[in-house]
Parts: structure tokens; sequence; C-alpha cells
């Protein structure tokens, strides 16, 4: 058994809902897309009181099972308008999981800005959230330790975000105690800013109890034991997600200077710094942590502790999205810049993806040069400081884009687009048009498929699998890093939750549970307004041809949507 807790922001009243079995496992973003769905929450204002924010973890919370302590969060997106699972790494679901609770929902607003505490012995208070208004995300978080103690984690919203930011997300605590394990995508910082709850914090305590412990625990390690045989996990912990940068720039689909160019680097003009290879031997040569959980009881260990030339943390982690988004689409070269920004982001508490597309686009305006780093930092302290610029810029990519009239804005449903190019990375590309999401690479990333001499009908076929082996493990509260192992394990991941929560499931759960939380995504946003015209990739991409390529996009939102249906049968 797990509680689910319903708290009510409006009069502080909290009901405690006993889950049991499969209705533990169909969690994260199965459980979003389900409630959102029952509740007809597709048709409320995202920033309003009737917009619950969600937070579910999975079925193996609490434990060391590798890749397994993962946490959605989810609402209608004041961003996009449709449906949104920020899915964030860290210790906050880890902490639910300990304390025997799936997850938790916060309906309605409170009056005034609160700290919700839940504590092992059951008990769940409101604080007011008065000392930490207005304060960047690393002192809120050095402060609710010194007041609760080491052995906690919590979730917070930032000071964007308090101000109703749509590049904001909510930050949780990393195994080190960093505030830098972002639910970032979709404005679901705002959410909570919305509902004016600054913190949540909770206690951790003790490994949960499952139907059958002895059994889940050797599934633990046997699930263990298959990633350290795996060569692309090893190559994770080895360079981490900058090895993308090195794979991107080779193929000509990494982001440059707003979409413009597809590589940053040829192989005769030297080595990119933004890459994995590069970022990897500066860091170890100046002391820095190259491999770093960001959960407990990862193996992966893809993140890593990125520190300047004198030994001092700048930021952790520095990760191949931010690379690409905040680095080459801004112009920027050197991994010491990008980590700079980067830990500004997280101190604020926003998406690195977003907030680069929207720099990207206002360099692009002539607002600012590609590459100055000077008009780069006044952006994030302008945004720091809510003023009036700081506000717009704190609406994101497609916004600030209208509003400078730029013709060439990377967006998908109003959401930045991640760093593959969508012509040259075609299978991450009909993902991210499709998903209802917005412009999410975790939806269905294929980043080195070989999509030479392949129709589109085939590319939507691979575009499906991914995205519903991505909804299961996104469902279950697993990493999608981990999909070496996963996506061919069906039958160890199925046979440990039975043992778990005393179920009778079968493998083929795993390609079921992904099916329906991808249809009920769906439903939503189509009840939310969104029609196929909403998939489509912005104009320059089908016009400009990427160098150095020479590729343009050559799939449409009606052919994509058209294979997708005849699949779905």
């Amino acid at each position: 058994m797990r509680k689910y807790l319903h708290i009510n922001l409006r009069d502080r009243s909290v009901e405690t809902e006993e889950l049991h079995g499969e209705a533990v496992i169909r969690a994260g973003r199965h459980y979003i897309a389900k409630t959102l769905l029952k509740r007809g929450v597709a048709t409320v204002d995202p920033l309003s009181p009737e917009n619950p924010l969600i937070f579910s973890a999975g079925p193996f919370a609490g434990t060391n099972f590798s890749n397994a302590n993962r946490l959605s969060v989810g609402c209608k997106s004041p961003l996009t308008g449709g449906i949104k699972e920020a899915n964030a790494g860290g210790t906050f679901g880890f902490a639910l999981g300990q304390l025997e609770t799936a997850g938790l929902t916060l309906d309605g607003a409170a009056n005034e800005w609160v700290v919700i505490r839940i504590t092992r012995d059951g008990a769940i208070t409101f604080e007011s959230a008065g000392p930490y208004l207005g304060k960047g995300n690393n002192e809120v978080a050095a402060m609710l330790f010194e007041k609760y103690g080491k052995k906690v984690s919590f979730g917070l919203c930032g000071p964007v975000g308090e101000y109703l930011g749509l590049v904001s997300g909510i930050a949780f605590a990393d195994t080190d105690g960093r505030p830098s394990r972002l639910a970032a995508r979709g404005g679901v910082g705002a959410v909570m800013g919305s509902k004016k709850v600054k913190a949540i914090v909770v206690d951790m305590h003790k490994m949960p109890t499952f139907h059958d412990r002895k059994k889940v625990m050797g599934a633990v390690r046997e699930y263990g034991a298959r990633l350290a045989k795996e060569p692309a996990i090893d190559t994770f912990k080895r360079v981490g997600t900058a090895m993308m940068a090195d794979i991107m720039n080779r193929l000509g689909g990494l982001p440059v200077r707003n979409f413009s160019n597809g590589q940053l680097v040829n192989a005769s003009q030297g080595t990119l710094k933004l890459g994995g290879d590069h970022i990897r031997e500066r860091n170890l040569s100046r002391g820095g942590q190259t491999a770093h959980a960001c959960m407990p009881g990862c193996t992966i260990e893809c993140s890593n502790v990125y520190v300047d030339e004198k030994g001092k943390e700048i930021v952790s982690p520095l990760e191949y999205e931010t690379l690409g988004l905040m680095g080459s689409n801004c112009g920027l070269t050197d991994p010491d810049d990008v980590a700079r920004l980067n830990a500004a982001a997280n101190d604020l508490g926003v998406d690195t993806i977003e907030v680069g597309a929207t720099l990207g686009v206002l360099m692009e305006a002539g607002r600012g040069a590609f590459g100055d780093m000077d008009f780069m930092l006044k952006a994030f302290e302008d945004m720091r400081r809510g003023n009036e610029r700081g506000r717009l810029l704190a609406q994101g990519t497609a916004r600030v884009g209208a509003h400078y009239k730029v013709a060439r804005v990377p967006v998908i449903k109003k959401q930045g687009i991640s760093a593959y190019d969508p012509r040259v990375v075609e299978v991450t590309g009909i993902s991210m048009m499709v998903t209802a999401q917005g412009a999410d690479h975790t939806s269905g990333n294929l980043p080195v498929f070989d999509c030479k001499g392949k129709t589109t009908e085939e590319l939507v076929a691979a575009s499906l699998e991914i995205q519903t082996a991505c909804a299961a493990a996104d469902s279950l509260g697993l990493c999608i890093f981990g999909r070496s192992v996963t996506n061919v394990s069906a039958e160890l991941i199925v046979t440990a939750l039975n043992d778990a929560h005393g179920t009778a499931l079968d493998p083929s759960f795993m390609q079921t549970l992904g099916r329906e939380a991808l249809r009920m995504e769906w439903e939503f946003n189509k009840a939310a307004g969104f029609t196929e015209a909403d998939d489509e990739l912005p104009e320059f991409f089908y016009t400009e041809a990427l160098a150095p390529s020479g590729k343009t996009a050559r799939h449409h939102s009606a052919q994509v949507n058209r294979r997708l249906r005849e699949l779905l049968g």
C-alpha cells in the first residue's frame, strides 16, 4: 500500500488516499494524463486555482533501484496550453517513496505564500514562506537545511516562478543538497507560483515495504548488473550527456546561432570545446567530478560537478541540452561561459532549454550579439529582478519572438525546441512535432538513428516505438538513459513490479502502459483545442537549408499524423 495526498490549499485540508497494486504502478506520466483528463482540466486557465499540480513518484521510489527514483510533475502547461509532464531526478521522489507516499496533488491556491512540510510521522503542516520570498534557490536551500536538518528533500518555486514567469521550473535537491535538479519544462514553476507554494519539504526515512522485498532486491542487483555490461552506460559514466555535443556536431545537427547552422567546429578546425571529451579532460585537470549520480541508487552517474581553473565548483550538472541551447545556439564556444550561465539559471529555477532558445531569438532580432556573455548575464539579471524586460523574457521563446516580430523562432506548440535540429535528427524531430508535451526530445529521442533513404512512414514508426518506451519509463519513475537495458528487459521490470506490489502483470504491460499514456495525452490536447496544424515545424526549417549538410525538413504534420493514426489503429 502507498498513500497519495490530496492537498487543498484553500482551506489547508488533506485527504489521504490508499493506493494498492496496479494503482501504485501506474504512476508518473500515466497518472498525470489520467487524472487531468478525468478532471476536465483541458479547458481551464493554467494559472488559475483550477489547474492541479501533481507530483508523482514511481513504484520503486525510495529504494536503491538504479534509475528508478525519477519524479514526474504534471499540470496543464501555461507555456504551451497543453498537457505537461516535467521529469526530474534528485532526492524528492526518493523521499516520497521512503515515506511510502506515491505522490501528492496541490489543489486550489493559498491565500498567502506557504512552505508545506511532510514529516516521517505523517504530519503535514503549512508554514509561512515569508523569509524565503525573492531569494535565489541556493540561499533558500541553505535556509531550509538549516531549519529542517539535512535529512530532508525539497521542491522549490524560484524567484521567476514567484512572478509566474513561464520559463520557470521546480528545483529539487540533488544527492548533495544542491537545488539543481529541475522539472524544468512547460512552466510548471509558474503553476507552483500561482498556488503560492514556495517550497515542499519532505523527510527522508527508510526503504519502503514491498510484497516480496527479497525478490525486489534481487531485481535491483540484476538490473544493475545488466547496466554494468552495457558499453553505452560506460560512455555515459565517462563523459556524461555532453558527449551528445560531439555527436551532434559531427552529424551537423547541433543548434548553432539560433539554428542557422548545424556544426560549430569541423574536423580541420580542431576540438569542440563544448563536447564531452574536452569537458571531461578540462574538468579532470582542474580536480572536478566527471561522474555524479543525480538521484540515490543510480549507477549510471552521467552527471558531473564542473569546476573552474582554481578547482572551485561552478555548477552541477553541466549537460548537453544546456551546452546546446545556451551555448552554441547563442554563439558561445567555451564551457566555462555556459557553466556560469547554467549556475545563474539554476539559482533562478529556470529552464535552460527555453531560456537558451529565447536568448537566441533575441540575438536574431539584433537585441544582442551572438556570443555576448555580458548581454546574456544582463538578461538573467533582469529576470532575477523581475523588471519589465525581465518579465517579458520570462515568458519564453514564442512570446518573445512575437513581441520582437522575429521570423525564425524555433518552437513547437510555443515551447522551445531541444538541441537536435529536426532537419538532420529526423526521428527526434518527428517526436517533437507530435508529442503532446511540446518540443520535448525526452518524449522520443533517437539522435543517431540512420534516416538516410527512409520514408516519413518508416520514421514515424520508429518515433512511435521510442515514444511508447519513453512514456512507459516516465510512468514508472525510470530514467530513460537506462533504456539500453530497460527497453529490452520488460520481463525483468514487470516481474519486479509484480514482486513489489503483488500484481500479476505480463511483460506486454510495458507497451500497454506507454501507449495508454500517449493516447490520453493526445486526447487532452485535442480537448484543449490543439489541431494537426500545431504539430508543424516552423517554416524556416522547411525553407532554409542547414549547413553543412544542406538538408531541409521533409516531414509535414499531415503526413506524419496520417501514419501515426494508421499505426495506432
